[in-house]
């Protein structure tokens, strides 16, 4: 049978299109990239932000781990409807229309910085010497005590219509948008790729379009940096005026630039698509490859049914009473379930230590969130992305049977697994606060949360326990205000504010610096320790990244990959991607020591947490998920290796012919590394129905 016509009909462009094929294909891949480039930079921007959304909105860790969650959510909402009638429909413009979803949510997230007002702080610091000529930290009446930009007690002007609102609703409700617009970008972005590229091309393209993803974060913890070290509300007051710095536990930066940033981009994305054809013309190279049967049959396939007259739909009802025995079948599979248990128990603990570990590095270990964001972004990113790609290299030069890269999957998990257990031992002391952490003597240590902060020392003065306004006193012991350290006069102003006559200071000259003390040696001294094992760990981890995802490929039967992957993805999403950030949230709110007040009453944000219980509930937690998924790991290596020796043994029973020998084939290795697609002949024993039974 002679090629095809080299003329082909399209449902949109008409017979004879004069829009070359693979121009419009490469301004896809383009297109497509950028998109990709977009969504990944502002989930990650929104990763890099947790802590100052905490900060500025008063609010505990667990509900930032709902804010983060709720991307997962609004993907879920409309990933089926997308994912089968946008297969359907105008793909490029149903990808606009999703970018520009995103765009949207991106900046409904910023929008509460522009409704709620500016940013105040507890403080006893004067902003500029002029302001007082004699500040007693220690009034009389506790109204007295705040000078600066927000009072320590009692409600402020405006409560009423504050606590009506909470502002971080916008927040959520704008991440769920960002995650109904994400859901068409990768399904029908891959898809649209896969069926106008040459076989010997798709692969090397959608890789591209991964690799580009992997960009994105670099750069969006890196805009989180940036924004991190601008005040929250610069451009609308005297910087002069601030008396506190991006260390300090009050700071918080401009979080809303980044998402107008990452937003306007989201929404430059959106621009190719309106201009892309529905579909393109099959390459000719590719339909000369089939013989007239594997024509006939992709002509017959609905991914491709857009090229050529559409046959008649399928009834519903009878596609909804075949999915649950589908379904059914699908997670018989052994191999198959063990695997999707695994990964749900491995992507929570994964999940919950990404989205928690900047904020990690700045309690822990002292940093700034400026400087977390930007050694996540520098280094970490990059080092799961070479080990991703280091893992897919190692699998295709050594031709990694399904049973070798089920071993080199779980080997560098493993491997990973017991140097993490290290970090243990990379601990910091607590910061040394008095009637927290210590006594106002120096030499008791104390572990109470939310205690009562008074000593004999500071009887005398009114001081309101709610606040938070640190300093540091000449013995080395920081106090939660100047006021609790018992101090009588200042001078000074800003950061150079000194406190005088403080009377829970028994040494020197009895005063006390603005800000916490920074005399934590040893977590400066651990801390690059820390980031070297982060980054082993981190490529060692990814480097069986690959090889796992294509035993989950290679375990099914061909018509059942779809649904498995989708599949998949919707449980990991539901049962990983939701609750994770949540409950990690939660348990890390057990471990603060000193909450925040909010403006009109209620708990804030945490202030100071216990160190040493910080460390053993997110380390205990991320690797204790990790422990749990091992054991199911090696049930499953024992399944599939049975498996593999029954196949082995049926395909000598049948003399090493036919399609025993096929499944045995299929199972040591893949098609593409065993032969060229235009080398390997169409054989009898061919079946596209044959499944690789494990």
């Amino acid at each position: 049978m002679d090629p095809p016509h080299k003329e082909r009909r399209s449902p949109e462009n008409g017979p004879g299109t004069a829009r070359p094929c693979c121009s419009s294909l490469k301004m896809f891949l383009m297109a497509l990239s950028f998109a990709y480039f977009a969504k990944a930079l502002s989930g990650s921007y929104m990763k890099s932000t947790i802590t100052q959304l905490e900060r500025r909105f008063d609010i505990p860790s667990y509900l930032i781990g709902v804010i983060d969650g709720s991307f997962e959510i609004g993907n879920l909402l409309v990933i089926a409807f997308v994912s089968y009638f946008g297969a359907k429909l105008h793909r490029p413009k149903i990808i606009a229309i999703g970018c520009l979803l995103m765009s949207l949510g991106t900046f409904l997230i910023a929008l509460p910085h522009f409704i709620i007002g500016r940013y105040t702080f507890e403080t006893s610091i004067r902003s500029s010497v002029n302001s007082s000529s004699n500040l007693s930290p220690c009034p009389a009446r506790p109204s007295d005590l705040a000078t600066g930009p927000s009072p320590t007690s009692g409600p402020s002007s405006g409560c009423e219509h504050e606590s009506r609102l909470s502002m971080w609703i916008y927040v959520f409700l704008g991440n769920i948008l960002r995650g109904i617009g994400e859901t068409p970008v990768q399904p029908l972005g891959i898809s649209y790729i896969d069926d106008h590229a040459l076989e010997e091309n798709a692969a090397f393209y959608i890789g591209c379009v991964q690799t580009i993803s992997v960009v994105g974060p670099v750069f969006g913890y890196i805009l989180g940096s940036v924004c991190a070290k601008i005040y929250v509300d610069v451009g609308f007051v005297n910087m002069e005026s601030i008396s506190i710095t991006p260390g300090d536990a009050r700071w918080v930066g401009a979080w809303w630039l980044g998402y107008l940033i990452a937003g306007l981009i989201t929404l430059l994305s959106a621009v190719p698509f309106w201009f892309l054809p529905k579909s393109l013309p099959l390459p000719e190279r590719r339909l000369a490859k089939y013989s007239p049967e594997r024509t006939s049959f992709i002509k017959d396939s609905p991914l491709l049914e857009h090229k050529y007259q559409a046959d008649e739909p399928a009834n519903f009802l009878e596609m909804a009473k075949d999915f649950l025995p589908t379904l059914r079948s699908l997670l018989g599979n052994p191999v198959y379930f063990l695997y999707l248990c695994v990964t749900i128990i491995q992507f929570n603990s994964l999940i919950g230590m990404v989205t928690y570990k900047p904020k990690y590095i700045e309690q822990h270990y002292g940093q700034s969130a400026s400087k977390a964001n930007f050694l996540m972004g520098v280094i970490n990113i990059p080092a799961v992305a070479l080990g991703m790609f280091s893992g897919g290299v190692i699998m295709k030069k050594f031709k990694l049977s399904i049973m070798g890269a089920a071993k080199f999957a779980l080997g560098t998990s493993l491997l990973g697994y017991f140097l993490s257990l290290f970090f243990f031992a990379m601990g910091c002391e607590n910061a040394s606060v008095a009637g927290i952490t210590r006594s106002y003597n120096g030499t008791e240590s104390l572990y109470k949360v939310d205690s009562p902060l008074w000593a004999s020392c500071n009887t005398n003065c009114k001081c309101p326990e709610t606040g938070w306004d640190p300093v540091c006193g000449e013995n080395g012991l920081t106090y939660v205000s100047p006021c609790l350290a018992g101090c009588r006069t200042s001078h000074g102003s800003g950061m150079d504010t000194v406190f005088e006559q403080c009377s829970c200071i028994a040494v020197g000259n009895h005063t006390a610096s603005a800000g916490q003390c920074n005399n934590r040696d040893s977590c400066h001294r651990v801390f690059p320790y820390f980031l070297a094992l982060s980054v082993i760990t981190s490529f060692i981890i990814s480097l069986g990244g690959t090889p796992g995802y294509m035993l989950l490929i290679r375990c099914i039967r061909p018509q059942l990959k779809s649904l498995a992957l989708g599949f998949h993805t919707l449980t990991t999403r539901t049962l990983a991607g939701i609750p994770a950030p949540i409950y990690f949230g939660a348990i890390i709110d057990t471990t603060c020591l000193k909450w925040g007040q909010k403006k009109c009453g209620g708990r804030g944000a945490c202030r100071i947490y216990n160190t040493t219980a910080y460390r053993i509930a997110y380390l205990g937690l991320t690797l204790g998920l990790r422990t749990a998924s091992f054991f199911l790991c090696i049930l499953g290596l024992v399944v599939l290796r049975r498996h593999v020796q029954r196949q082995e043994r049926n395909t000598l029973a049948n003399g090493g012919t036919g399609a025993a020998a096929g499944e045995l084939q299929a199972l040591r290795k893949e098609e593409n590394n065993s032969c060229n697609s235009d080398q390997c002949p169409r054989t009898a024993d061919y079946d596209p129905e044959r499944e690789t039974r494990l």
